[in-house]
């Protein structure tokens, strides 16, 4: 009896066991959207009609927006994109190149469901860790800059 109490004295002063686990953030949807919307935005302002997704950290679709006028394959893109940039922690410009360079890892991961080696996806981070990830299509050679565009946009909301 006395080597069980001992033993439990022991476990209890090492500390509670929930002190150990990770802390994970989430993305809030009032950042989503202040994302996606300025996102939309910068690409209007150069004249161009996209789509944007912006997903959680489990690939999870927070916001979804299509602008008037965009083409109706980029709203699959953009969701693709976004996952691609949250579940591989880059952006999808980068992940692309690796593609390019003939990268076997990447060219098995673009056969798997939702993944894709086109840029215009960034990861959506809270500092270091990735809390979620946005793409949008729909704007060649610029899909990027707009994302970027409306992840500053939301940069105070994500601290």
């Amino acid at each position: 009896m006395r080597v069980l109490f001992t033993g439990l004295a022991i476990a209890l002063a090492s500390g509670p066991a929930w002190a150990e686990l990770p802390v994970q953030h989430s993305l809030p949807a009032a950042a989503a959207v202040v994302i996606a919307q300025g996102t939309i935005e910068s690409c209007a302002a150069k004249g161009y009609a996209v789509s944007v997704v912006v997903v959680d950290q489990g690939g999870n679709t927070v916001v979804a927006l299509r602008a008037d006028g965009a083409a109706p394959h980029t709203m699959e893109n953009a969701r693709r994109k976004a996952y691609t940039a949250m579940t591989f922690k880059i952006s999808t410009t980068d992940y692309a190149k690796r593609y390019a360079d003939g990268n076997p890892v990447v060219r098995q991961q673009v056969t798997l469901p939702n993944v894709i080696a086109i840029p215009g996806g960034l990861p959506v981070k809270l500092g270091n860790e990735v809390i979620g990830g946005v793409g949008t299509s729909g704007s060649p050679g610029v899909d990027e800059p707009c994302v970027q565009a409306g992840l500053d946009k939301a940069a105070g909301l994500l601290k």
